[in-house]
């Protein structure tokens, strides 16, 4: 980790691709970024058990307990996320970050700067697309429809 970032580096396209400085640059804001979600996660369960105080009104309860429920679900998604931000600085550091995990193609940088994600574009389109017809045809049981039924496809 001893390379040196010029003061507002931002990789380009015309330096090669995962040069020593882009990894660095990646590597930092990838740690960065696993820093606040842990800082986020520990200011949380402070919150969590300062706020113990049981409500006698049911609707203040209900309430406080929908907020502390959203509250772990989306610290168990940062957790989640914590685990692909390990697995991205491990690919850092086997030279494997920046290239799709499926085809091995190159990664543009803005992708990889806004996204952060293992998948060239075409993977992930590809993805969406499977994902799409898959939710096209829904079947359904009900007494109103008399049995079963199908919406939504070819002839739905």
């Amino acid at each position: 980790m001893g390379v040196e970032l010029p003061s507002g580096y931002k990789p380009s396209e015309s330096e090669p691709f995962m040069n020593e400085r882009q990894r660095e640059y990646f590597r930092r804001k990838l740690t960065a970024w696993k820093e606040d979600i842990l800082r986020e996660s520990r200011e949380t369960i402070q919150n969590l058990q300062a706020e113990t105080t049981p409500h006698a009104d049911l609707a203040d309860r209900a309430s406080t307990e929908a907020e502390r429920q959203l509250e772990l679900r989306t610290r168990d998604r940062q957790r989640k996320l914590i685990a692909k931000i390990d697995s991205a600085l491990r690919r850092i550091e086997d030279g494997s970050y920046g290239f799709c995990e499926e085809t091995g193609e190159p990664i543009a940088l803005k992708r990889l700067d806004a996204r952060r994600s293992p998948h060239c574009r075409s993977k992930r389109r590809n993805a969406t697309s499977a994902a799409r017809r898959s939710t096209r045809t829904i079947e359904f049981s009900s007494p109103v429809y008399g049995g079963s039924a199908a919406a939504g496809g070819e002839g739905g």
